[in-house]
């Protein structure tokens, strides 16, 4: 018997705000979601699978017209020519949509109700399905303690939506621990919800989250795809993450310390990024890059940034795969901010004023407040370059003022 575990597909996801990026390959990126779940459905055709599982947010959210469904009508009609099964819950995004509900979907294709746990039996194969849908958006009970006991004899599945014991960047939705998926004896949990790719279990059960199907921005980097599960008549069980991703994101952050000129910095940059298109197969790649360390030619980024942006994106041009969505520059000239520190000049006074702030409670403060003001009024872009507690303030943007005005000031002072 064999199956395949897919979750977070978040289909036909709108990718907001595209077009403030210079250059963005807007087409490529919008039909991502689509292109892999079409491989998702080639890959179920090609290994002859008995069966699709869909752990929740195969929707991202409503939707306004009836594109994205017909799609995935079209899909699974793939699917059922080939007598291949689809049993989907919905999660806290297809809880949101109002026209899924409405959507006639082809025979081959089971969702499990909202109101209570269900078991669906598939005898032929010696398998038992629980699984249940969210009601709502925010399903904030524990709901793997409704789910029925396992049938005995058979192989026995769970399929939830849930944030598990919780993690980073994720709505705590249908939370539940580890032994609470333990103790129902089931064989497999198929789990959906968080975005990266993780295995809690390995058997007795297997608990699995195989991740998303497809990376949507910079938060979600790295492969993404999908789990092939296999079991014997023994129920001995073997999985394989098989990737899908068309278009992968992925954070480039180099260390250029030492470098003296911005020619050494991109010719850093290119070897980096050709390791990573080496790396990614035919994909695309939306690459954030981020330059950290210590050396002469931050004196070129601090004054002409633009240039350098427009070097790096020829570069990507260049690679033919590779869009650079952003670059970051936390890099820092070398000079001796300590020794300056100790001058009873003007330069001194400005770098003792700087590190007194960072003391200062009452002020860090005030200055965190009037980010936070600042940050709502900027795109989202650029907002989220604004830190938003005291201790990002003071080790990053104090020392970014810090850095820019001393070297400033050391400039004015250079003879002609």
């Amino acid at each position: 018997m064999k199956f395949v575990h897919a979750a977070d597909i978040h289909l036909d996801s709108p990718l907001r705000g595209l077009e403030r990026y210079e250059g963005a390959p807007v087409h490529d990126l919008r039909s991502a979601t689509r292109k892999a779940f079409e491989k998702l459905v080639d890959l179920c055709l090609e290994e002859k699978t008995d069966f699709l599982l869909i752990a929740g947010d195969l929707y991202d959210g409503d939707w306004h017209d009836y594109n994205t469904g017909l799609f995935f009508s079209r899909q699974m009609s793939r699917l059922r020519e080939a007598q291949i099964a689809v049993f989907l819950i919905r999660g806290n995004h297809d809880a949101e949509s109002k026209i899924t509900r409405q959507l006639r979907l082809p025979d081959n294709v089971h969702s499990f109700a909202a109101r209570e746990a269900q078991t669906m039996r598939l005898e032929h194969l010696g398998v038992a399905l629980h699984g249940r849908s969210f009601a709502t958006q925010a399903m904030t009970e524990n709901l793997s303690l409704s789910y029925p006991a396992p049938l005995e004899g058979l192989f026995n599945i769970g399929i939830l939506h849930t944030s598990a014991d919780g993690r980073p960047g994720h709505e705590n939705y249908a939370p539940c621990s580890q032994n609470d998926l333990a103790a129902k004896g089931y064989s497999y949990w198929a789990l959906g919800h968080i975005h990266r790719r993780e295995v809690l279990s390995t058997g007795e059960p297997w608990i699995v989250f195989p991740g998303n199907l497809q990376g949507r921005h910079i938060r979600e980097t790295g492969e993404k795809g999908c789990t092939l599960v296999s079991v014997n008549d023994n129920h001995e069980t073997v999985i394989e993450h098989r990737v899908l991703d068309v278009v992968r994101w992925y954070e480039c952050d180099l260390d250029v310390s030492g470098l003296n000129a911005t020619d050494d910095l991109l010719a850093r940059v290119q070897a980096a990024l050709g390791r990573a298109v080496r790396n990614s197969g035919d994909r695309l790649l939306a690459v954030r890059l981020t330059l950290r360390g210590s050396c002469e030619a931050h004196r070129a980024l601090a004054t002409r940034p633009d240039e350098f942006i427009a070097d790096v994106r020829a570069l990507g041009n260049d690679l033919g795969q590779v869009w650079i969505e952003r670059v970051d520059f936390n890099t820092r000239a070398p000079i001796n901010l300590d020794a300056i520190a100790q001058q009873s000049d003007p330069l001194g006074q400005l770098v003792r004023f700087t590190r007194a702030l960072t003391t200062d409670p009452a002020r860090l403060r005030e200055l965190a407040a009037n980010f936070q003001d600042l940050r709502r009024k900027l795109p989202a872009e650029l907002g989220e370059r604004i830190l938003s507690d005291e201790a990002a303030i003071t080790g990053e943007m104090l020392g970014d003022v810090e850095q820019l005005l001393v070297l400033h000031l050391l400039a004015a002072n250079e003879p002609p």
